[in-house]
């Protein structure tokens, strides 16, 4: 049965993931926290974990209080998942993000392209490392991992080690799916643009705020440091979570090794 509900604006198949285990990384914010609703919405069992604690009005299935950005901190995750599900049918690696400072190469410190490999980068490597021995056994399952046009078109002001990992993992994913993928498990990248999630539009409304302007310029300035998109706006998390629940689901059965970008038209279909 397909159904609408007044937290997710697309109709859902109720049933589309029933009996799934889906873990979603970094589902307490943004597009994963847009991609744990759609999952549960579509029957599945969602686990997503964090470094915060889990904010009021989010249920996932199960939650995790971990640091993703560390080897113990996965150990953790994959130790509760494991005993408590037995695995997992589809792992999306969707945590990530940047903190590092303006200023270009010679403002990032060794430290910040650590932070930078291990949120970006190796966070799913070592997901992947837990979860796909059990797909493996069963001859089923899907990975997904969420990069960035970033990883094709980096801004190298503030954010150029975290393209960097970006771009390793596009290459980890597609070596990773040629590995398994006769195996029975599918690989697939997610790769956004701007979206405009909850703490993107705060940045909008500082910049305005800072600029003496409102929220439609100061939008349109944030979109224009990017290159523009075509399409005249965001992203939103929803659409994100469509794209992943599409590529997580049989209807997906012959995408494999494949990088799905979702900015608006923003990276020239040459590149």
């Amino acid at each position: 049965m397909t159904t609408t509900h007044s937290n997710y604006p697309f109709p859902v198949a109720s049933e589309e993931f029933q009996g799934k285990r889906v873990l979603v990384t970094g589902g307490t914010k943004g597009a994963g926290e847009a991609m744990v609703r759609r999952f549960l919405l579509a029957g599945a069992r969602v686990c997503t974990a964090a470094r915060s604690p889990l904010p009021a009005g989010q249920a996932p299935t199960l939650f995790v209080q971990a640091d993703l950005g560390s080897a113990d901190g996965i150990r953790a995750l994959a130790g509760r998942v494991l005993d408590e599900w037995g695995g997992v049918d589809i792992l999306v690696n969707c945590v990530g993000g940047s903190d590092a400072p303006n200023g270009g190469y010679s403002a990032l410190t060794d430290e910040h392209w650590q932070t930078a490999l291990n949120m970006n980068l190796l966070a799913a490597v070592r997901c992947d490392r837990h979860f796909l021995p059990g797909m493996i056994e069963r001859k089923a399952g899907v990975i997904l991992h969420v990069a960035s046009i970033q990883h094709r078109l980096p801004l190298y002001d503030s954010t150029l080690a975290y393209a960097a990992a970006k771009g390793a993992l596009s290459t980890y994913s597609k070596g990773l799916a040629n590995e398994v993928g006769p195996l029975g498990v599918r690989v697939n990248m997610i790769s956004p643009g701007f979206i405009e999630t909850s703490g993107a539009h705060g940045m909008i409304v500082a910049l305005a705020a800072s600029r003496g302007t409102d929220e439609s310029t100061a939008r349109q300035a944030i979109m224009d440091t990017i290159g523009g998109i075509p399409i005249g706006r965001p992203a939103q998390p929803e659409e994100v979570a469509e794209l992943a629940a599409f590529l997580a689901s049989p209807r997906a059965a012959s995408i494999h090794g494949s990088d799905y970008v979702i900015d608006g038209g923003t990276m020239p279909t040459t590149s």
